[in-house]
């Protein structure tokens, strides 16, 4: 009997793919961030009147929000509970902008005008806080995530400084620090998408912290 009769069928059924890539959630987490961060950075340095604070709402809600918690669900299936963290991390972050602004335009929360300001502050502080947490908490993940996440807290800390200042100036530089941070996230997707297709990624950096 020759070495390819021993091969039975349930072998060949069972046997792993050859070749093929592994599973990659950022295949579709990273571009759902990308477009939302492109059109709220659109936003901020001012491609629409400053009286349209919606505008980016149609893509945050049906495609960055609902992409990033299907990425988050997919990583949570294969294993990947850092990559899950991150990416439900983000969907948080987006979908509760999205209602921010829908609920102060819409007056759901019994904000009144007078504390809107104070409002917004307090969810910039909020997911400032977090996003810094998940800044140091990644440290041993390549330099490109890193610079990611510390771009996002310039950005947000900008924000935030702009909100309490009514700096139309500061929050135009905030979305400068948006558009660099999606710039880089698209970087990371050609990267996937390279490992995806056969190819082999591109530099991501050293981590800040190893071993």
């Amino acid at each position: 009997m020759t070495t390819l009769e021993a091969v039975t069928a349930d072998d060949l059924v069972d046997a792993p793919a050859v070749g093929l890539p592994a599973s990659d959630p950022s295949m579709l987490g990273l571009p759902s961030f990308i477009v939302g961060s492109v059109a709220f950075g659109l936003v901020l340095v001012g491609v629409v009147p400053a009286s349209a604070v919606g505008a980016s709402l149609p893509i945050i809600l049906a495609a960055t929000s609902t992409g990033l918690f299907l990425a988050t669900i997919w990583s949570y299936t294969i294993g990947q509970s850092a990559v899950a963290s991150v990416f439900g991390i983000f969907a948080g972050f987006w979908l509760s902008y999205a209602v921010l602004v829908l609920g102060l335009t819409h007056g759901w929360f019994g904000i009144t005008s007078a504390a809107a300001t104070s409002t917004q502050e307090l969810f910039l502080i909020t997911w400032l806080v977090v996003i810094v947490m998940l800044t140091l908490a990644t440290l041993r993940l390549p330099a490109s995530f890193t610079i990611v996440f510390v771009l996002i807290d310039v950005a947000l800390l900008l924000v935030l400084i702009a909100t309490e200042q009514a700096s139309t100036g500061l929050v135009k530089a905030a979305g400068y620090f948006v558009l660099a941070f999606a710039a880089v996230g698209v970087y990371l997707f050609v990267s996937a998408a390279s490992v995806a297709t056969g190819g082999n990624a591109l530099p991501l950096g050293r981590p800040v912290l190893r071993g």
